[in-house]
């Protein structure tokens, strides 16, 4: 009779185990993304989404449309609702403290994707690129190009900077100002604007048209007898707005070649860009890479593995620092697109020719 009862015991253990288990794979994922706008964000949802479920999670995908109450009451429903994990690309890292502290109530775990959120205790892992060595490699494509390390110059240059509210914008600002800084010292490279730092250069909401129109002042402004020989762009959506405003006052046209441009997010209409020659150079970020790390983040937090991250010292957010996963940027411009874009299977060759 024990052996019986040892029997069906250990049954109902292995029950309960395998209940336990199945209840783990079907958790869900609540993943919060900023906008729809960008193409980026699109890619960066699928992908989460894909390699989630194909891991056996459950997944509550959200766009806010750049609307903060909207991103707020979308993460609410996401901690009522009984997500396990919150994946967030916040569209203002400094508004999401009260949501969080709802979540750690409840013992949830959050992940904060690609932009850090700042001011809250209640982060637990950070999944990103290098987003310093991002600047850097947007600034180098300009220097290398003008060939300012050969001593040419000296060249007219201005500054964009990215969403003031995106803790990113400063990284990939100050990692490209490391590089230029030397230059804009020796006067190789000069702001005919004057206009420089981030209080100076930042384009709200990384809007294409409030960099175009910044440009067409800068323009009209600075530029009536000057040319414009580079324009540091953080990202895609706004080189195309840059790229729209000096068309229209005949660059890329007769004796007036464009701009030396860079960009970020390799973005299909700038990957264009670069093959007319109308924009110089984007930074590939690969979405599917990213997607892995956090999917690596969610599995190990869910089961009580220790999460892998190579980065505890970099990203203070003003109440602790996030342990992080950087990944590598990589630059792409005419010479290397389709060995990165094509060839990597990011995009169709038919999608961008």
């Amino acid at each position: 009779m024990k052996t019986i009862l040892a029997a069906a015991l250990a049954g109902l253990g292995a029950v309960a185990l395998s209940s336990a288990a199945l209840a783990q794979s079907k958790a869900t994922v609540g993943i919060a993304m900023p906008t729809k706008s960008s193409a980026r964000w699109i890619d960066d949802g699928n992908n989460i989404v894909k390699v989630l479920k194909e891991r056996g999670y459950n997944t509550d995908l959200q766009y806010a449309e750049d609307d903060i109450p909207n991103q707020l009451s979308q993460i609410e429903n996401m901690v009522t609702k009984g997500s396990k994990v919150l994946v967030i690309a916040a569209i203002d890292g400094t508004t999401l403290s009260d949501v969080l502290k709802q979540a750690k109530a409840k013992g949830i775990t959050v992940i904060a994707y690609d932009r850090l959120i700042r001011d809250t205790p209640n982060l637990d892992y950070y999944a990103t690129f290098d987003n310093f060595q991002v600047g850097v490699l947007q600034a180098q494509s300009i220097v290398d190009k003008l060939g300012l390390k050969d001593g040419k110059g000296p060249f007219n240059i201005e500054l964009f900077g990215g969403s003031p509210d995106d803790n990113n914008a400063y990284f990939f600002y100050n990692g490209a100002m490391s590089v230029l800084q030397p230059y804009l010292d020796s006067g190789k490279l000069v702001v005919a604007s004057g206009q420089k730092g981030m209080d100076k250069v930042a384009t709200l909401r990384w809007d294409g048209a409030t960099a175009q129109a910044r440009m067409d002042n800068l323009l009209s402004a600075y530029y009536g007898n000057k040319r414009v020989d580079a324009v540091l762009s953080p990202y895609d959506g706004l080189s195309i707005g840059i790229i729209s405003s000096l068309k229209g006052v005949g660059y890329g046209s007769g004796n007036q070649p464009m701009p030396i441009i860079s960009g970020q997010d390799a973005e299909v209409p700038s990957v264009k860009a670069i093959l007319r020659g109308d924009q110089y150079s984007t930074i590939f970020k690969d979405t599917r890479d990213l997607a892995k790390v956090t999917a690596d983040m969610v599995d190990a937090s869910l089961s009580g593995k220790e999460v892998k991250v190579n980065d505890t010292k970099t990203y203070n957010n003003g109440v602790k620092v996030v342990p992080a996963y950087l990944l590598k940027p990589v630059v792409v411009d005419k010479s290397n697109w389709e060995k990165v874009l094509i060839e990597g299977g990011y995009y169709k060759k038919s999608q961008v020719e």
